[in-house]
């Protein structure tokens, strides 16, 4: 398997492989490579390891040099300069009177293309555009229509959770999200609720989506009545970070129980319902024998964990 280093050339963005050329490079330390877009400067995120094959796009590329303080003074400059480029492609984009938005400037490091970053409803004719902006700064040019998605992790921002957005700081590529992982974790199909600042599914509703899908299927389904040492009660929600499912007896009292228990009980304590919260002291409970009010037995269990027959 070739050795090879991972490099990103943003926070949160993509890790790129590149053949260390027998440098010694740790992770943290600046490089230059060669990529597609010119020679570029990167960090190093992974150490030199064996990467399969599979996992490489060919044709891999070398590490050119660690960075020197001239490299990292000249990225320096490219920063300013991208700050320049952008209030000038302002002025350019309403002299013409086109309806897009441009949201970021990009020095490639040598220098040898500019590339515009912009959003906009539909197609733009921007080749005009394009000419007036190679007449100013001498160079290739690109533009580079991005979705709100794209947008956001650019700009940066503050999620519902008052964390910094995930796409800013760890996620490296957008995932699929749809609507059916918010109805699987129970959550407020409202889309002030479950969108982010981008307008479109939050990102985050993909994480423990799967964790809500292992424990339904484990799970006695809502309606379950189970036979406690207070009376019958039903199930009528759960509660996944615990593993823990909440009856409901017929005085209106609610008991929650881990899930475990809800198919084996395994306590040998004093039942106390109205204290059980998973942490000693908890529900008698046998699952009654219409288990899901169509007839189907459920699974008796005594007291001291023993399944009765």
């Amino acid at each position: 398997m070739p050795i090879v280093v991972g490099v990103v050339f943003k926070r949160a963005g993509k890790v790129y492989y590149f053949d260390p050329d027998g440098i010694d490079l740790r992770s943290g330390e600046k490089v230059i490579v060669k990529t597609s877009r010119g020679t570029e400067f990167g960090e190093v995120v992974s150490p030199p390891m064996d990467v399969p094959e599979d996992d490489i796009t060919a044709p891999l590329k070398k590490v050119i040099r660690r960075a020197t303080e001239e490299d990292k003074e000249q990225l320096k400059a490219n920063k300013e300069k991208e700050e320049e480029a952008f209030k000038i492609a302002e002025e350019k984009i309403a002299k013409h009177g086109l309806p897009m938005k441009l949201i970021e400037v990009e020095y490639v490091f040598d220098r040898s293309k500019i590339i515009f970053y912009f959003t906009a409803d539909g197609r733009v004719d921007f080749r005009e555009l394009v000419k007036d902006l190679a007449a100013v700064f001498k160079t290739r040019i690109e533009l580079r229509q991005i979705g709100v998605r794209d947008e956001a992790k650019m700009v940066g921002g503050l999620g519902p959770c008052g964390q910094r957005l995930c796409c800013t700081v760890f996620l490296g590529d957008f995932e699929p999200v749809s609507i059916r992982m918010a109805k699987e974790q129970d959550l407020p199909l409202n889309p002030l609720k479950i969108s982010g600042i981008c307008g479109r599914l939050m990102c985050c509703l993909k994480y423990e989506y799967e964790v809500y899908q292992d424990f339904k299927k484990r799970a006695p389904k809502r309606g379950t009545k189970v036979t406690t040492e207070w009376g019958i009660a039903k199930i009528v929600e759960f509660n996944v970070p615990k593993e823990t499912v909440i009856a409901e007896l017929e005085s209106g009292q609610r008991l929650e129980m881990p899930l475990l228990r809800t198919l084996t009980c395994v306590c040998n304590g004093e039942c106390r319902p109205s204290s059980c919260n998973g942490n000693g002291n908890h529900a008698k409970v046998e699952l009654s024998n219409d288990m899901d009010g169509n007839g189907n037995g459920g699974i008796n269990s005594s007291a001291d964990g023993e399944a009765e027959n």
